[in-house]
């Protein structure tokens, strides 16, 4: 758990985040929203220390940050950012292997993690341990970026940015590959983003920052359907209002009892990925089925259209 409470920083006369106080959840993914210069950044950077608050505090397991030396601190909390960051003349595997080395870990050990890494992110340790970042593309090197800042077993991950240098594509197939990671370790996730698309896909709450604030702190449907002012309105999307409240359910949520014809939908699959489906094959129900084939009932095109009513 990181409970944030009254959260200060200024530089000179500016204040750059304003009194913040939010409560993010173990095993959870925070998205942290907001145009350019609202604070997100400087506010997710408050948590491992890289800036020093001018007041306030910042609990980790209901441990002060300030408690240890900030370099200790941020040894136990991964962090991931734009662009990679990895050193260019140190092999995957050496990068992969920075801060375990920091913290004294055993040859044998870090080569175990290093190669459970490549293999989660789908690297195969035979073909990529040895290489260098130039050797590698984008999406692959993001990946390494994320691998590297879960190397130690952090319980925090802060990303600022992660995915915004990679092409629409490798960004998607990157978002989901994080959101497994995260299940598989369990890990509290804090991502700064300018993407709304983005933070309705991946986050468990949301805050909307402006000007230093959070003006909004919630699940994805709350701001959608009750949004705080119309700061959140607008960054939201008038228009983009119902699909929004479809991304944030799954095909299982909006299963019912009953058969339908044609090729089935995955469970797992987005309500909004679900109405695409139904309006290009011109269907009003589709078949829904586990990740193992097992039928689940259906989703019909009406349940859908009453689920992205704003008066559900």
């Amino acid at each position: 758990m990181i409970e944030i409470e009254g959260i200060t920083k200024r530089y000179d006369d500016t204040t750059v985040v304003d009194g913040v106080s939010m409560v993010i959840e173990p095993r959870t993914v925070t998205v942290v929203v907001g145009t350019s210069g609202s604070g997100k950044t400087t506010l997710m950077r408050m948590i491992n220390r890289l800036v020093e608050p001018t007041f306030g505090t910042i609990r980790i397991d209901g441990e002060d940050n300030r408690s240890m030396p900030a370099h200790e601190l941020r040894r136990r909390i991964g962090y991931a950012i734009q662009g990679h960051g990895l050193f260019p003349h140190r092999t995957v595997a050496q990068n992969i292997a920075t801060v375990p080395g920091l913290l004294g870990w055993g040859k044998s050990r870090t080569a175990a993690k290093v190669e459970e890494l490549l293999a989660l992110f789908q690297l195969d340790p035979a073909t990529f341990a040895d290489r260098y970042p130039h050797e590698l593309s984008g999406g692959q090197q993001q990946r390494v970026g994320v691998a590297r800042a879960l190397a130690a077993e952090p319980n925090i991950l802060l990303m600022d940015e992660p995915f915004g240098a990679l092409d629409p594509i490798i960004r998607a197939k990157a978002q989901d590959d994080l959101l497994a990671i995260q299940k598989h370790f369990n890990t509290t996730i804090v991502l700064v983003t300018h993407d709304m698309n983005e933070a309705f896909h991946l986050a468990n709450k949301i805050a909307v920052m402006d000007k230093g604030s959070v003006l909004q702190y919630g699940p994805p449907a709350e701001l959608v359907r009750a949004p705080a002012n119309t700061f959140v309105e607008t960054l939201i999307g008038e228009t983009e209002r119902p699909f929004r409240l479809l991304s944030t359910g799954t095909a299982c949520a909006a299963a019912e009892p009953g058969e339908a014809e044609g090729e089935p939908i995955r469970e797992d699959l987005s309500q909004q990925e679900v109405l695409a489906e139904l309006l290009w094959s011109g269907r009003r129900a589709a078949p829904v089925v586990s990740a193992g084939g097992a039928p689940m009932g259906r989703v019909t095109l009406e349940a859908l259209v009453k689920r992205a009513s704003r008066l559900q």
